[in-house]
């Protein structure tokens, strides 16, 4: 049985990935700040959680890990311009170390998802490919790609590194966000019965289910190193790029009720297409959901009210809010507590 480290393991994607990592029969040593909450893991006997920062992980964690899934990251634009330095710290020079700390304690694997955002806005007949040049435009894609520069280096024979540049993700988790595209079009779409989209609507994104690119990491675990080492693999589907009009469109048609598009803002002219054939190609591997399929699965969850709290689906809002309290608790607290202080009976 192998031990897999996953960092970031409480978020969006972690929180969908470990579970299929413990039923694949996997020891699972869970990272996280649980910003959100460390309820949204389930407890196993081969799962072990720790609170940690990744900045500060100690070596004590690495030991009898066979491989590392480093998912940490200060995750989306907004938050990435918001907390600038700590974008860098934690997506490129955390990771980093994470990445060295791994290999030199006898990790055979590590795996860094990273993001299609990299390639930034490309011309309109362009398709971004493992080796187009990158033009990334973000906080957030600028350390992802610093990230990935530092840490492929390291593959070697006994080393095994893939990067995996994800599409925007998009479906249910535990650790729901609705600050990601489709899932918020469908939220907009279950409240009021509008998604809002910029116009024109010819723009490109590239789009790829939660459940998909967790599919991919568990593949890439056990894919021959020979086929992978020290390789960049985009994740999502030909398929999977959406013109942002005919998505909405999609959407609307897929869910159980009348549902209109709402147009707004200037024409935004910014556009991406990406190629996944690299993937398909060395490894089988092809996507299974639809931007329809995602959209109606959230819609159920949300009619179930499996989203209790829609104030953490918003990552830079719920950050926000942590930096906002923690402030006011500080302010606030005085020999260990607020009412109740420690050592006020003498004992």
């Amino acid at each position: 049985m192998s031990t897999v480290l996953v960092t970031g393991a409480g978020g969006y994607i972690g929180s969908v990935l470990v579970p299929k990592l413990l039923a694949k029969g996997y020891r699972v040593k869970a990272l996280d700040r649980f910003f959100f909450g460390a309820d949204k893991l389930e407890p196993h006997p081969n799962l072990v959680t720790i609170t940690e920062d990744s900045r500060r992980i100690p070596e004590e964690h690495f030991a009898e890990v066979d491989a590392v899934i480093d998912l940490v990251a200060l995750s989306n634009d907004p938050s990435g311009e918001r907390f600038r330095e700590a974008t860098y710290q934690i997506n490129h020079i955390s990771r980093t170390r994470t990445a060295l700390l791994a290999k030199r304690l006898g990790a055979k694997r590590y795996i860094l998802p990273s993001t299609c955002s990299i390639y930034g806005f490309q011309d309109s007949d362009t398709v971004a490919r493992e080796q187009s040049p990158s033009n990334p435009l973000s906080t957030y894609a600028k350390a992802n790609e610093m990230a990935e520069n530092s840490i492929l280096p390291l593959a070697d024979d006994r080393f095994t590194v893939v990067v995996m540049r994800q599409a925007t993700v998009f479906g249910f988790s535990p650790r729901m966000r609705f600050d990601l595209a489709i899932n918020g079009m469908t939220l907009g779409a279950w409240k009021s019965g509008v998604i809002p989209l910029m116009k024109d609507g010819t723009q490109w994104r590239p789009f790829v289910h939660v459940q998909d690119t967790t599919d991919v990491m568990l593949l890439l675990l056990e894919a021959d190193p020979k086929a992978v080492n020290g390789h960049i693999f985009n994740v999502g589907s030909n398929e999977g790029n959406y013109q942002l009009g005919p998505l909405g469109e999609s959407i609307a048609s897929a869910l159980p009720k009348r549902v209109d598009i709402e147009w707004y803002g200037e024409a935004d002219h910014r556009s991406y297409r990406v190629g996944f054939d690299k993937i398909e190609r060395t490894l089988g591997w092809k996507a299974k959901w639809t931007a329809a399929d995602g959209a109606l699965e959230v819609y159920k969850a949300l009619e179930a009210g499996a989203v209790p709290d829609l104030a953490q689906t918003i990552t830079l809002g719920w950050y926000q809010e942590l930096v906002k309290w923690h402030r006011i608790i500080r302010q606030a607290e005085l020999y260990g507590g607020i009412i109740d202080i420690g050592g006020a009976d003498g004992r």
